[in-house]
This record gives structure tokens, C-alpha cells and sequence, in this order.
């Protein structure tokens, strides 16, 4: 009698091959459409607010649908899932299809282009495989893809918010991505850390901070890396200490790592000005 297979921790390479090849073709579609976009325009009294929408962004908002429901459709097949809800996978692979989204369309066609899609499609296969990892606490490989999780949250949040300051948004606009944007990336990182637990009212806080930082910050003359690195570090630290006192760390302890990485962040940001 032959014994039974042990369960493998990494997904079918046919539904990961698939899923990848899907949000990879929304992306080189936006090569092939106009580039004419509408205005859409809000008043509310003397309030104005136009915001220009092109199909770029439309098929940059479908691949990120296809990344939350493809990532869903991946893990039904995980032996280890049961009847365990999916949504706190989605989060981080639907914002780096996002984020991966915004370079590409602002991109000139060539080599740059083609070098960047092939980084994107990398990093799509490596963060579906992490959270698929994850899943199984029980996994050999669990440390090491929730660590890798957990970096690229923080470098995904890096970039957005460089780019977003590129982009150059009203506070209007700004304000609100970085409540939410924060709020889900600490929200992952401590669920990851403290092993399930969801640290609602300490993500929420630290989305509050982070989002008066922004508005205090968004008039400064600075660049798009040293603002992405004055808020980076403010989320780090406090989600560091948020995560340390929900090991019942001693206070002194706790904080010490959290002053040493927001000090780091902007040191650097001082001196890329």
C-alpha cells in the first residue's frame, strides 16, 4: 500500500502561470489604447474638483480586479484553507498590481518599458506564491514568505506614495489614499506578525498620523523620495512598536527599534534633498 503524498506548500504552477498572464495582458493592452481620457468634475457649493480618467486608468483598475479575484480562485485550492475567508490575501498582491500599474502607463515604449514589465510580472509571481505560503502556519517556508510579505508592503507603500507625489494631487485627493493605503498596509503587517490577530484600532491610528503628516507635508518643498520616506517611516515605526507591545514587550524595549528606523528615514530624506 502505497503511502500518502505529502501536501505541497506551493500553488499549481497551470492557475499561478494563468493569473499572472492575465493581469500582465491588461497591462500591455494600455500600449494598444487612445490616449484620450474625460474629465470628471465634482462641485459641492463653491468646491471644484476635476479629475482626468483615460482608459489607462481603467484597464490599471481592471488588472487590480483580476489580481483580487484571481488570487481568491488560487487559494480554493489550498488543502489548508477550509472554509477560512480569502479577503486579507488579496490585499497586498491587488495594491502592487496597482502601484506596478502607474509606472507602466507613464512609461515611454522601449526598452525601459519591457525591462519594468518583466520586474512587474516577477513581483506579481512572488507575492501570489508568499500568500499562498501563508495560508498553512504549518508551511516549512511560513517565516521566511511572512518576512517577504511584510517587506514588500512597506516597499509597495514606498512607491505609491513617490508616485503619488509625482503626480503632483490636490490635498483633497491625498489626504484620503494615505488613510487607506496606511491603514491596510500596518493592518497586514501586525496581522502577519502577531499571528492572526487583527490590530483594528492600532491600524487605524496609525492611518490617522499618517494622514496629518501628508497634509502637514504636502505643501513642503520636497521630493517625491524624501516625502515617500517622511511618511515610510512614521508608518515603520509605529507599526514596529504596535507589534513589539503585542509581543508584551517591555515599553523601553519596544520603542527602541521604532526611534532607531524613523531617525534612519529621515536622515536619508534629509540628505536626498
Amino acid at each position: 500500500m502505497r503511502g500518502m503524498q505529502p501536501r505541497s506548500p506551493l500553488p499549481d504552477p497551470n492557475r499561478i502561470g494563468v493569473l499572472t498572464a492575465a493581469v500582465l495582458l491588461a497591462f500591455a493592452l494600455t500600449r494598444l489604447l487612445p490616449a484620450s481620457e474625460i474629465a470628471l468634475r465634482l462641485t459641492l457649493g463653491n468646491f471644484f474638483l476635476t479629475y482626468p480618467l483615460n482608459l489607462t486608468t481603467v484597464m490599471t483598475l481592471l488588472a487590480a480586479g483580476v489580481t483580487a479575484t484571481g488570487m481568491d480562485w488560487l487559494l480554493r485550492a489550498h488543502p489548508a484553507l477550509g472554509s477560512k475567508p480569502t479577503v486579507e490575501h488579496w490585499l497586498l498582491p491587488t495594491l502592487t498590481t496597482f502601484v506596478i500599474g502607474v509606472p507602466l502607463s507613464l512609461l515611454p515604449g522601449g526598452v525601459s518599458w519591457w525591462v519594468t514589465f518583466g520586474i512587474a510580472g516577477l513581483a506579481l509571481v512572488i507575492v501570489f506564491l508568499a500568500e499562498y505560503v501563508v495560508v498553512d502556519p504549518a508551511a516549512p517556508s511560513y517565516s521566511a514568505a511572512t518576512g517577504l510579505l511584510t517587506a514588500l508592503s512597506f516597499a509597495v507603500y514606498l512607491i505609491l506614495l513617490t508616485t503619488l507625489r509625482s503626480s503632483s494631487p490636490r490635498l483633497i485627493l491625498l489626504v484620503p489614499a494615505v488613510f487607506v493605503v496606511s491603514g491596510l498596509v500596518s493592518l497586514r503587517a501586525l496581522h502577519l506578525r502577531l499571528q492572526g490577530r487583527w490590530e483594528f484600532a492600532w491600524a487605524g491610528g496609525i492611518a490617522l498620523v499618517s494622514a496629518q503628516l501628508a497634509a502637514a507635508l504636502h505643501y513642503w518643498p520636497l521630493a517625491p523620495i524624501q516625502f515617500g520616506l517622511a511618511l515610510l517611516g512614521p508608518l515603520f515605526a509605529l507599526t514596529s512598536l504596535a507589534g513589539n507591545l503585542g509581543e508584551d514587550a517591555p515599553t523601553r524595549r519596544a520603542a527602541l527599534e521604532p526611534l532607531a528606523a524613523l531617525t534612519l528615514a529621515w536622515i536619508v530624506a534629509a540628505f536626498l534633498g
